[in-house]
């Protein structure tokens, strides 16, 4: 059973989320601050935070940054309407998700069930566990990512992202489709796969400024592309990423 803290310094949204999310199955703590958030967390591990960025004295902001110092927990920011800077901030610093005050509990307990189904997933079976392409590594079922050898730290949904990128070299991708495809959403804030998409080259590029792999295409989205002096990385082995660049 997955345990889930939810940091909030208000009592009402507390206390209706943490009823939401035990009808759901889920074991909650409760913090109503940052300091008592980080204790927690160091002290009991939670599978997700759910995290209003407005916080009396420590911000969620950087309660967010710190928890994401100790480690990939996934995150989910409650924030108000009006908040688009701060929203792009905490995904930027590598928040997971969103979901805009006021809300409805069941959408936020959607929104942690998709986080978590795709955290704890089935691991693929076969050769598709293993992505390798343009010296990137990508193993699916330890959820763990390489560059020329050394490791990647991804966040959930970069993670996720990198990976259907890379199963679809040359293709380029809407970020409606990837909105759907990476997030499971029908619909949301676009800039939400801009700001994991500038993150992950800033990862996974040598130079995020002029992206070889990571390609915008105007008007339509992004594309994963082969550069010509690495296109001998993909191997067979690496399920539908075997025949090259499309």
């Amino acid at each position: 059973m997955h345990t889930i803290l939810v940091v909030d310094d208000d009592p009402t949204v507390a206390e209706v989320v943490t009823a939401y999310l035990e009808r759901a199955g889920f074991l909650v703590d409760r913090a109503a601050d940052g300091p008592e958030a980080l204790r927690l967390a160091a002290a009991n591990e939670p599978a997700l935070v759910v995290l209003d960025l407005m916080l009396p004295g420590m911000d969620g902001l950087d309660v967010c940054r710190r928890l994401r110092e100790r480690g990939p927990v996934p995150v989910i920011m409650l924030t108000a309407r009006g908040d688009e800077d701060d929203r792009i901030l905490g995904l930027e610093i590598g928040a997971d998700d969103y979901v805009t005050k006021p809300f409805s509990p069941r959408e936020l307990v959607l929104r942690v069930e998709s986080v978590l189904r795709r955290r704890h997933g089935e691991p693929p079976q076969g050769s598709e566990g293993v992505l390798r392409l343009a010296g990137l590594t990508l193993d699916r079922s330890a959820r763990s990512a390489a560059k020329n050898g050394r490791p990647l730290t991804l966040t959930l949904r970069e993670f996720d992202l990198l990976a259907h990128l890379m199963r679809h070299p040359g293709v380029a991708i809407g970020r409606e489709q990837l909105m759907r495809d990476v997030w499971g959403w029908e619909f949301g804030d676009l800039s939400t796969v801009t700001v994991h998409v500038r993150r992950l080259r800033g990862k996974v590029e040598d130079d995020p400024a002029s992206p070889r792999l990571i390609r915008t295409v105007w008007g339509v989205g992004y594309r994963f592309d082969v550069p010509y002096d690495t296109v001998g990385d993909a191997r067979p082995g690496a399920g539908p990423l075997g025949a090259g660049p499309s």
